[in-house]
């Protein structure tokens, strides 16, 4: 081989595989800026998950609120209930007690007062009969 050949075979390969390592390098760096068909459905997979999650926490805040509600309206309703029912009661009961106090003086009444008439008749029957007290009492005025 020649001077000038010896020379210019180490520059060719040189230049050859420099040539190969930056076609190599230019595929491996080049990034593609669109993700793939899996990448995609992964991504929307984990979206929907995260979205049934938040919607999972707002259902179940939600239904825990509306529950407390519920009981508080609960326990205010029967505690008004009771007191109505404890006045009602109260009430009902005085009534009846009152009631009964004046139809037990009236019985009284009503009951002094027929046997002050028994006797004011008695007393006239006996005046007509000879030989009783009355007679006697009636005699003497």
């Amino acid at each position: 081989m020649s001077n000038p050949t010896l020379r210019i075979l180490p520059a060719v390969l040189a230049l050859a595989f420099a040539s190969a390592g930056l076609s190599a390098v230019a595929q491996t760096t080049t990034t593609t800026t669109e993700p793939t068909v899996t990448e995609r459905a992964k991504e929307t997979g984990k979206e929907a998950v995260d979205a049934t999650e938040r919607g999972a926490k707002k259902a179940w805040s939600a239904t825990k609120n509306t529950t407390e509600r519920a009981v508080d309206a609960t326990e205010r309703g029967t505690k008004k209930a009771y007191n109505a029912t404890k006045k009602t009661t109260k009430k009902a009961y005085s009534a009846t007690k009152k009631g009964a106090t004046k139809a037990v003086d009236a019985t009284e009444n009503a009951g002094h007062a027929a046997a002050d008439g028994m006797r004011s008749a008695g007393n006239k029957i006996g005046e007509k009969i000879p030989g009783t007290a009355q007679n006697e009492a009636a005699k003497k005025q």
